[in-house]
């Protein structure tokens, strides 16, 4: 008899309801990842000074660039896995399982060498200043050492998500999450290593997290029990979650790109605007990641519900969730920026590393909803299979505006206001070009869906 202590049924009963229990769990976890380098930032801004913050703010563009196209297959894992699940094949899931689980280890091994041999020329072709690229090179070298863990625990959680289990996740990045924090303060005060203690930390507090999920789905009863004898790559598999997660992966890495070009471009303004920036950045980030549950939700939900044929829900899915969005982005969003100073100073207390980190607030916090709105229209359309299309428009409407708008209008107005500015705009156009894509997606498919077709685009 197969447990359903932490499963979630999410083809029937009532959405609200359902979606409500299933992302609070995911946001709580999202932002309890996310504190992992939160911690790093706020030790090193407390105690080894404005330029170790600016280290590891200069990384993390270049980090999300290197992981994003990996990280991307692990949406592949779940959306496949929820449809297998939601149609109770227990064969096709059992196989995309393990095909994930080992995909994990190697996209987490490539990384790690890539992130190792690559981190100073790439952190020098962006123009780090002098002041802080041997800090940031060295944080960014032991960082990646664990990739491997992050790539198991990602798509472990993945594949718990895609069964309707938010719950198992977020118990396991709680105890990783304290594990990390008393590290850091262990190995930045006590033992004065400056970004190689918070990097060492987060990486050790990366392997705990991974081991966790790995024992739970060994114990895991059914079609997503793993077995580590059975581990292999199963090329049917193999190509499906490419088909779906590589897109996704690729337009994490397009938006990564953008965004490594405005990291660039802020260099440019010093290293007290480079930690203002930072700062801000990693409060916003809190106001990502729980947007970002409301996505997982929509992707989670849809695939489920497209798995059992449950057609009529998938448009109340996107409805419910595009609302929860805007509310969460909306409040948080405002907020965030009505107390900006005050949370700026957890960071820093240099009062040109706050100004320079509310100017970027006042921009990217009150519009921040529309981000999230546009992500929700593409976890939708990757639940019914179309990973390709979100892509395109991400391309064109995120990635190539935002170059565009650096090489013209910024450097005709060369200020940090018309540097910012770009977000919120690129995030309309592309929403609107996604929602747009979904109701002609709906109208031709989903009145009549043939799985072929869908599995096709």
């Amino acid at each position: 008899m197969l447990k359903k202590s932490y499963e979630m049924d999410l083809c029937h009963g009532p959405l609200w309801r359902k979606i409500l229990v299933f992302s609070i769990p995911l946001m709580l976890s999202g932002i309890l990842q996310l504190l992992f380098n939160a911690a790093d930032i706020v030790v090193v801004g407390q105690y080894a000074g404005s330029t170790s913050l600016a280290a590891v703010g200069a990384t993390s563009s270049l980090i999300n660039l290197l992981t994003n196209l990996f990280m991307g297959l692990s949406i592949g894992s779940n959306v496949l896995i929820a449809r297998y699940y939601g149609a109770k094949n227990i064969k096709a899931t059992s196989e995309t399982l393990h095909t994930s689980i080992l995909l994990s280890l190697i996209s987490g091994l490539a990384l790690s060498f890539i992130g190792v041999m690559l981190a100073d020329p790439l952190l020098t072709l962006m123009g780090t200043p002098n002041d802080v690229l041997r800090l940031a090179t060295l944080y960014m070298k032991i960082y990646f050492l664990g990739m491997p863990a992050m790539m198991l625990y990602n798509f472990g959680s993945a594949i718990l998500r895609a069964i309707g289990d938010t719950k198992r996740p977020l118990y396991f990045l709680a105890c990783a999450g304290v594990i990390n924090v008393v590290l850091n303060l262990c190995f930045v005060i006590v033992f004065k290593m400056n970004v190689a203690g918070v990097a060492l930390a987060t990486v050790i507090a990366q392997y705990v997290s991974a081991f966790m999920i790995i024992v739970s789905l060994m114990h895991q009863e059914g079609a997503c029990h793993l077995d580590l004898h059975a581990l292999r790559l199963y090329p049917d598999k193999v190509i499906e979650i490419l088909k779906i997660g590589l897109p996704a992966g690729l337009q994490g890495s397009i938006f990564s790109i953008s965004n490594v070009l405005i990291q660039s471009s802020i260099n440019g303004f010093g290293s007290i605007a480079m930690a203002g920036n930072t700062a801000a950045s990693n409060i916003e980030s809190f106001i990502y990641i729980s947007m970002n549950s409301i996505h997982q939700t929509a992707l989670s939900f849809t695939s489920q519900n497209y798995g059992a044929k449950q057609y009529h829900r998938i448009g109340k899915i996107l409805a419910i969730c595009l609302a929860l969005v805007s509310g969460i982005g909306l409040g948080m969003g405002f907020f965030a920026f009505q107390f900006g100073s005050s949370l700026l100073s957890i960071y820093s207390s240099d009062p040109e590393v706050i100004s320079y980190g509310l100017k970027r607030m006042s921009i990217i916090c009150t519009s921040y909803f529309l981000c999230g709105m546009m992500d929700v229209i593409v976890g939708s359309l990757r639940g019914l299979g179309f990973s390709m299309l979100p892509m395109i428009v991400s391309l064109i409407g995120a990635c190539g505006l935002r170059i565009l708008w650096i090489f013209t209008i910024f450097k005709a107005h060369h200020s940090l206001w018309t540097l910012y500015i770009s977000y919120p705009i690129t995030w309309i156009i592309t929403f609107t070009a996604h929602l747009i894509c979904y109701w002609i997606i709906r109208r031709k498919y989903l009145q009549h869906p043939c799985p072929q077709e869908i599995q096709a685009i």
